[in-house]
């Protein structure tokens, strides 16, 4: 699910898509913002006569500007038996002794398509207007080839999420590294750093990363959690509310000096104050599974807005008894 701006909320709300109808709907209102939309997805059907061959795809991939040929080129298919298998064999041999000046690319850009499938960015960062985000950034670095020698998978990983951060689809290091095998989360950090300052000297200015906010991941977390709409809309109001305020605490080993929370620590300390005070109380363990962040984190966080709880925690969610007797 997307937000949205709906005329008659007045305000940015969540849409549901109706996909037999093709209509985009507000989830509050009911409001049809969008009909008859055109689906552009694959169509999932299988026209191989091999039975052996389970290859969904009807058509090739759409034009990629990123790649020599525009991804148009033909690529001869394996064949699993009948007549012709030798006559395709031999093909298939001679055209991968061939020259393909963007076969890294073509294997580059299949590697961040199966991690963006994995995080559920199909409709958000893999497919971005026939242009995915995260492999024009991996062009842009390839180009200059300063990559020989650099951890690969660290590198496509800190595409993907530079990706997700300039689309504001931010997930964290742990969620990227959690979909990529053969890179640590120190790794892919290394590897941001490097691509931002590398792509910062070539265009000779600062690279535009997106600002993360808790509410960023608020949303995704309440989902994975079961909460209900009127809890996920308290947790967000909550996460506003305290950005607004600038909320911060005191360092781990009891320093004077002031500091900011994470935008993912408050998320995760909002929603276990928000199922503290519903019906539906949820586990701080698993809270911290789903968001993965640290108990030990968790309730820092937790500290560091308890005093402020009355400010945060809209009225009509909670009452003022209650929020009093979960600071106590």
């Amino acid at each position: 699910m997307e937000d949205s701006y709906c005329p008659d909320c007045k305000r940015l709300t969540e849409i549901v898509f109706d996909h037999s109808a093709g209509d985009t709907i507000c989830s509050e209102c009911g409001l049809i913002l969008e009909a008859h939309s055109v689906d552009e997805t694959s169509e999932w059907r299988t026209f191989s006569n091999e039975s052996s061959d389970h290859d969904p795809n009807r058509v090739g991939g759409p034009l990629n500007p990123l790649l020599a040929d525009g991804g148009l080129s033909t690529t001869i298919s394996k064949t699993s038996g009948g007549s012709n298998e030798l006559f395709s064999g031999s093909l298939g041999k001679w055209q991968s002794r061939g020259a393909n000046p963007d076969r890294n690319l073509i294997q580059a850009f299949k590697s961040i398509s199966i991690m963006a499938d994995r995080l559920g960015l199909v409709t958000t960062i893999k497919f971005s207007h026939s242009q995915d985000r995260a492999n024009e950034i991996y062009k842009k670095v390839e180009d200059q080839k300063p990559l020989k020698g650099r951890n690969q998978d660290a590198i496509l990983a800190a595409c993907l999420y530079i990706a997700c951060r300039q689309e504001n689809k931010a997930r964290t290091v742990k969620e990227i590294c959690s979909v990529v095998t053969g890179a640590t989360k120190k790794e892919i950090g290394r590897a941001k750093e490097f691509i931002v300052k590398h792509l910062e000297v070539e265009m000779g200015q600062s690279m535009e990363m997106g600002t993360i906010h808790a509410a960023d991941y608020l949303r995704r977390f309440c989902s994975n959690l079961g909460m209900t709409n009127q809890a996920v809309k308290a947790a967000h109001e909550a996460v506003q509310k305290s950005e607004e305020l600038d909320i911060r605490g005191r360092g781990n080993k009891g320093e004077r000096c002031y500091i900011r929370r994470s935008p993912i620590s408050i998320a995760a300390a909002v929603i276990y104050i928000i199922t503290q005070l519903s019906d539906d109380k949820k586990p701080l363990k698993d809270i911290s599974v789903v968001t993965q962040v640290a108990e030990g984190t968790i309730k820092n966080a937790y500290k560091d807005l308890s005093p402020h709880l009355s400010q945060i925690i809209p009225s009509w969610f909670a009452k003022e008894e209650d929020i009093k007797n979960l600071h106590s």
